[in-house]
């Protein structure tokens, strides 16, 4: 865990603050108490097989591969297995899709500069049509299960300096996912999750958003979570419980998580689409 941390908040794409002042901050504090806690909310969900993000896109790699009758190898931005490593593998060119569907420096940019000049790189795919029908399958599955509810949809937040492109990105999604589903104005809403740090993220805050939901006299509400692919830290802790938690102690009484594209059908054949 210390060692992932250490590679993820040390890449300038990730955090911007000059090197001579985060680096120390990062190697004298961060790097001394975040580790033991992440270690703790990931031994909430984990699974059988292991970290849900890498037991999920191993299973997606596996799934489009037997679709598309294609080559197809899942790699890591941070930790193991590395892009390089996993690049060395192939003997033709591949097209590189980063998973995420909206573009950020952070993280688009982030993978690019991993890979070879020259090399076919999607760079988003936040208003594709099938992956936008993908995860309102996931969201449709859910109310056929439990019944509608006001939807909130939470995507990763960024710092709000250098964010305008991907909140532009989130919000074209959240509306693209409404008009799918049919779902009117006043029943559904795009908030942003994982602050870190002192700077000003993107608001508003998925959180607070839902607390002030519960004291509104709202019983119920759905989360979806259309920025990630697969469930991870992210979604199922920060989301699944610590979210839950505060919204049912502000007098909710049921906060519902639907579950990410994961290894589904509908994001199987989205995913071919989109490495076409």
């Amino acid at each position: 865990m210390r060692a992932y941390l250490g590679e993820f908040l040390s890449d300038p794409r990730v955090v911007k603050l000059p090197r001579f002042i985060w680096l120390p901050v990062l190697h004298l504090v961060v790097l001394r108490t975040r580790p033991e806690k992440s270690a703790e909310k990931y031994r909430q969900v984990w699974m059988p097989e292991g970290s849900p993000l890498a037991v999920y896109t191993a299973r997606q790699a596996a799934l489009l591969a037997k679709k598309t009758g294609r080559q197809v190898e899942y790699a890591m931005r941070y930790g193991q297995p590395s892009i390089p490593s996993v690049l060395q593998r192939f003997t033709v060119k591949p097209v590189v899709v980063p998973l995420y569907p909206q573009y950020a420096e952070s993280t688009t940019e982030a993978v690019a500069d991993m890979i070879p000049r020259g090399s076919r790189m999607v760079q988003e795919f936040h208003d594709h049509p099938a992956y936008i029908g993908a995860v309102a399958a996931k969201v449709r599955h859910h109310w056929e299960r439990h019944g509608r509810a006001p939807l909130v949809m939470s995507f990763h937040g960024l710092p709000k300096r250098g964010g305008e492109k991907y909140a532009e990105q989130c919000r074209a999604t959240g509306a693209l996912l409404a008009k799918k589903l049919g779902i009117p104005k006043d029943e559904w809403q795009v908030t942003f999750q994982s602050r870190f740090g002192f700077a000003e993220w993107l608001q508003p805050y998925t959180e607070p958003t839902l607390v002030g939901l519960a004291h509104a006299g709202t019983p119920r509400v759905d989360v979806v979570c259309p920025g990630f692919v697969c469930d991870c830290l992210e979604t199922l802790e920060e989301i699944g419980i610590t979210a839950k938690q505060a919204f049912i102690a502000a007098g909710g009484k049921d906060l519902g998580v639907i579950p990410c594209l994961n290894d589904s059908p509908e994001w199987i054949d989205a995913l071919a689409e989109i490495a076409a």
